[in-house]
């Protein structure tokens, strides 16, 4: 094919003998131009060749069978486009985004309709990805006279200029420019546009908010300037692991934003927040210096927890606020939970200040003793706050409220304190362990409060021993060696606590003074299995501790099988709950007082999966009848519950669970009105402690079968919505239901 065939695509017909009108019609039409076939032809030649643009042609399989020599000369020398379809040769992009593709070229030309000014990228060939290139195509299908399509022709135009400039235009408006991410005002029209596309198509969309640990710590100790180059290696980081199709932004500051579509399962968000958190927190390098950092994660996701943007943003920002005050470092799910959640921790902070102030707070003890013998060493101090009106509320939750209410410094002294005075009144030389966070130790009066401590209590500072965790290393290393110096000058005991859960290395071993490691429960657990890498982790933190002239504590031993593991490995000290817990100081000293050093072993034989005692309604399903029960207990793997009589072991059953949530499970337990069931799916981590199921049901469904489209709401109705629908049960109920109370059930 010719640029004559494409000519005749335009209408005209070139084999057709040219009329040529009298002298007469000449002479009345002055402006009228005889122009020959030959002469139309150059005109085609010279416009071809002049670059304004160029002639292009497909056959009726949309292969390509014409294009402008100058046009050919765009591609590769060694490429030969002609006879590929042009799928195979341009991708169609959108405006806002060279990326992000629009309706693919082949869809366009199956159409058999005119196009204009369509914006193409070409194609690498061997990559199949867009190059630098990018052209304006219009085409015109052409048909025989049996209307039979014969294909396209076209003009073609190269924008690669202009359209390099509305791009960088484009990117100044919607990309951040220190970090070249998505700026806020792109991620929320990006994420108004997803979800209003996704509710037509039934999709689901996750939303990650990110909140970056210490970065203010770091940013004021480096300098802004540091600061920024932290900033553009945690977007690097962040676009090195994010998962495939996400869209990743930074809002400001320190804060980001990740959306992915299309995952609405929790057990694999979760995998992605821990990988999040895991990379992040590795150490960087700059400017020079050495600097770590940490993140909080919280995550929601479309439709389940929001169907408008503002409400998934919401949702988001509730869960990134319970992983920052759940200890940071940490991910959390929304759960409408959250927001009562909320609440709760501003009216904790406001009584945990009067607590502090009116010395609610007690301090408990929890031995640790020698592996060999089981003789008592000493005492960890552990602060407990039993609520007027909430009852026993964990350190897991108030002791981060007080980190970020700056009461931490008057609480810590206050354990210190008291831990001292308690402790000048054991017999013998048994040592108090003190827990002090990174805040306290940043503290410069830090070595000011201990020596008032032992000073007031008059206990010799060689029993008194600081459990101090890694993250004091994310300062600055001249003000942190100079508080470990500052604190061995009194003649204190440190310690490194929760060695292996953070940012472990060799240096800081090397570097700080540190008597003994602890080894976390985390490795405690699993220890205990075949193949499982935690026997090896142990065997090896003590084998570091040993050549180092440290001891070994370690903590959590809660089985008596946990418990040979440990020692028969080079362990110095174990504390947990095969021992005791923590208990208050009149009960140490009714112990201590007759001489009694000695602890017996007592747990279970063996350490099974961990399982939370709830005591809540949840619903039970069974065919299409519904039921209401208690649930006692819950793990990974299974749950009890009370309720319902007689049900035979085998019985498959669904759990409500709330908010969505159902597992199916079996019963392999039945005794009256309880049953012990294995679910078929393990559940997963909901970041907060707790289990959640991966799935949840979608309200697209809930809203095919008759109920308003919204998020899911809270409580445990869902399974009778959809199991019994609007025409009811259609058989008898297979087992009675009774009224459970706390302690006890009767026939209802």
């Amino acid at each position: 094919m010719g640029v004559r065939d494409v000519w005749k695509g335009f209408g005209a017909k070139a084999s057709e003998p040219v009329r040529v009108p009298d002298a007469e019609a000449i002479a009345t039409k002055v402006a009228a131009i005889k122009v020959s076939d030959r002469d139309r032809l150059q005109m085609l030649d010279s416009f071809e060749q002049s670059n304004i643009a160029w002639f292009w042609a497909t056959d009726a399989q949309n292969r390509l069978t014409y294009l402008s020599p100058a046009a050919l000369a765009q591609f590769a020398l060694e490429r030969d486009v002609i006879g590929e379809p042009l799928a195979k040769v341009f991708k169609t992009v959108s405006e806002e985004q060279v990326e992000t593709e629009t309706k693919p070229i082949s869809y366009i030309v199956s159409s058999r309709s005119s196009f204009s000014e369509q914006t193409v990228q070409l194609l690498d060939e061997k990559t199949a990805e867009g190059g630098g290139k990018w052209w304006q195509l219009t085409g015109r299908p052409q048909f025989d006279n049996k209307k039979e399509f014969l294909g396209y022709r076209g003009i073609a135009k190269d924008i690669t200029d202009s359209y390099e400039e509305q791009l960088q235009a484009s990117r100044l408006v919607e990309f951040d420019s220190l970090t070249g991410l998505a700026n806020r005002h792109r991620m929320k029209r990006r994420l108004d546009a997803s979800l209003n596309a996704y509710k037509i198509e039934k999709r689901s969309c996750a939303l990650i908010m990110l909140d970056l640990d210490r970065f203010k710590q770091v940013n004021d100790t480096l300098g802004h300037p540091a600061g920024d180059e932290l900033l553009r290696q945690v977007a690097a980081r962040l676009q090195s692991i994010a998962p495939g199709g996400a869209e990743i932004g930074r809002l400001g500051g320190d804060e980001f934003q990740l959306i992915v579509p299309d995952l609405d399962d929790r057990g694999k968000l979760g995998e992605i927040a821990n990988r999040l958190i895991q990379m992040i927190s590795q150490p960087y390098s700059v400017e020079g210096s050495r600097a770590i950092i940490g993140t909080s994660v919280g995550i929601a996701v479309a439709p389940y927890d929001g169907i408008e943007a503002h409400e998934l943003v919401k949702a988001a920002d509730l869960a990134l606020y319970a992983a920052k005050g759940g200890g940071r470092g940490q991910f959390r799910f929304y759960s409408n939970d959250l927001k009562e959640t909320a609440e709760d921790r501003r009216e904790i902070e406001e009584d945990l200040r009067d607590a502090i102030q009116a010395g609610e707070l007690e301090v408990h003890y929890q031995p640790q003793v020698q592996t060999k013998d089981h003789q008592l060493r000493g005492f960890e101090a552990l602060v407990r706050w039993n609520h007027p009106e909430h009852g026993a509320i964990s350190p897991g939750v108030f002791v981060p409220i007080a980190e970020d209410s700056n009461l931490i410094d008057e609480l810590g002294a206050m354990v210190l304190k008291q831990a001292c005075k308690d402790a000048a009144e054991w017999p013998g030389d048994l040592t108090v362990s003190v827990n002090v966070s990174a805040r306290q130790f940043l503290n410069e009066n830090l070595s000011k409060v201990v020596e008032r401590a032992l000073d007031e209590s008059g206990l010799n500072p060689s029993q008194l021993e600081l459990e101090i965790t890694e993250t004091v290393f994310m300062g600055d290393m001249g003000t942190t060696e100079a508080m470990f110096a500052s604190l061995k000058k009194l003649g204190v005991r440190l310690a490194l606590d929760d060695f292996g859960t953070g940012f472990s290395s060799m240096s800081y071993l090397s570097k700080a003074p540190f008597d003994k490691i602890k080894i976390d429960q985390s490795f405690v657990r699993g220890c205990t299995d075949t193949g499982h890498s935690n026997h090896a982790i142990i065997t090896a933190i003590a084998s570091l501790a040993s050549a180092l002239g440290m001891t070994t504590t370690a903590e959590g031993v809660e089985a008596m099988d946990e418990l040979a593991v440990i020692s028969a490995l080079d362990i110095d000290l174990i504390q947990g709950f095969i021992f005791s817990r923590a208990v208050p100081q009149d009960e140490v000293l009714a112990k201590l007082v007759g001489g009694d050093f000695h602890y017996e072993a007592v747990g279970p034989a063996k350490h099974r999966a961990k399982r939370r005692t709830v005591y809540r309604r949840i619903g039970v399903v069974h065919e299409d009848h519904h039921y209401v029960a208690m649930l006692r207990d819950l793990s990974r793997t299974g749950a009890k519950i009370e309720g319902l009589l007689e049900v035979p072991i085998g019985t498959e059953l669904v759990l409500d669970l709330g908010e969505g949530q159902l597992v199916v499970g079996k019963v392999r337990r039945s005794q009256d009105a309880t049953q012990g069931l294995e679910f078929e799916t393990p559940l997963v981590s909901d970041g907060a402690g707790g289990l959640c199921t991966r799935h949840r049901v979608s309200p697209y469904m809930l809203a095919a079968a008759g109920m308003p489209l919204q998020a899911l709401p809270k409580g445990h109705h869902l399974a009778a919505a959809a199991v019994n629908g609007a025409n009811g049960p259609t058989s008898r109920p297979r087992f009675m239901q009774v009224e459970v109370t706390m302690g006890s059930s009767r026939a209802s």
